[in-house]
């Protein structure tokens, strides 16, 4: 296709990437400031002119072709290509500004990751940070997000992955607890405790362990299931039983004396624990607000594993 034919279906493209970023019509043509069918009838031009579907419509959502999704990262790349370009006569190297929307997990982003914020929030005043704490794993693209961080050692294959850490899980029980139950020795001794599960799925009571080449797998059971760190935190720190934490919750109290960790040997294997990714959408031209989160919280969270 040559430069005269590409030309107009620019406008149509940048109005394909409102749309996905935006969920339906509706909310596309109000940002857009047209109307449904006007956002319809260039959809529709677009996927004419380049001789694929774009996006399934049902009535509820819009989702993705396969050829949509390719389509969609090659146009929302012309879409920031033309956002920089518009930007850098009036921009200059000191200033740095703009939305950033960023996904994270409750608990880490609760005890880690709210305090860094606050501190490039300050470094950088005139950017406008927008924070989505959910442990549902979103989707950058279709949930709108720049930055996705979460904990998660099979990182998403189609984004950029930066690892910013690591978490591990502690198992561990109150001194009030150990002074009536016998310290468990092995995993195995996990089944005459009251364990702490998660209980989010039916397989949680099977609780993972791994000491160098040893693998094992125990059955526990307790009175007590809760998918809250900290709620499972101090139902630990009170006697209900042994339970296992995320190490950045854990630190803290046992650094106390509120708890005391337990088969130190062992490590417990499940969710919320692996590798702290940064991941988005691979792009030819990041916007400076984006480099710049990249290199800060790069910078924090490393400084803060190599200190801890």
């Amino acid at each position: 296709m040559n430069t005269n034919k590409i030309i107009p279906l620019l406008a149509d493209m940048a109005v394909f990437v409102t749309v996905v970023e935006q969920g339906n019509f509706s909310k596309a043509a109000k940002q857009l400031g047209v109307t449904p069918s006007a956002v319809s009838r260039q959809i529709s031009r677009l996927e004419d002119a380049l001789g694929i579907k774009l996006l399934q419509r049902t009535t509820r959502q819009l989702a993705l072709t396969e050829s949509g999704q390719v389509t969609f990262t090659s146009c929302k790349q012309m879409v920031e290509a033309a956002e920089q370009a518009v930007s850098a006569s009036t921009s200059t190297t000191s200033t740095v500004s703009g939305l950033l929307r960023i996904a994270a997990p409750k608990s880490l982003a609760n005890h880690v990751l709210r305090p860094l914020f606050v501190q490039f929030l300050k470094m950088y005043p005139d950017i406008q940070l927008h924070l989505k704490v959910t442990d549902k794993l979103l989707d950058p693209i279709h949930d709108a997000i720049d930055f996705l961080i979460h904990i998660n050692d099979l990182p998403i294959e189609s984004l950029v992955n930066i690892k910013l850490g690591r978490v591990g899980q502690v198992l561990c029980a109150s001194p009030e607890y150990l002074q009536t139950h016998p310290a468990p020795l092995h995993p195995d001794d996990l089944k005459n405790h009251a364990c702490i599960c998660l209980g989010e799925n039916a397989t949680d009571n099977r609780w993972q362990f791994i000491n160098n080449n040893q693998h094992t797998t125990v059955q526990v059971s307790g009175p007590y299931l809760v998918n809250h760190s900290e709620m499972r935190r101090d139902a630990i720190k009170q006697g209900f039983g042994i339970g296992s934490l995320p190490d950045y919750i854990a630190k803290q109290a046992i650094e106390a004396g509120q708890l005391i960790a337990l088969l130190t040997d062992w490590k417990p294997q499940g969710n919320y624990h692996g590798n702290v990714c940064l991941q988005f959408v691979q792009t030819k031209y990041m916007p400076n607000k984006n480099r710049v989160f990249i290199d800060f919280i790069k910078q924090k969270l490393l400084e803060k594993q190599n200190t801890s």
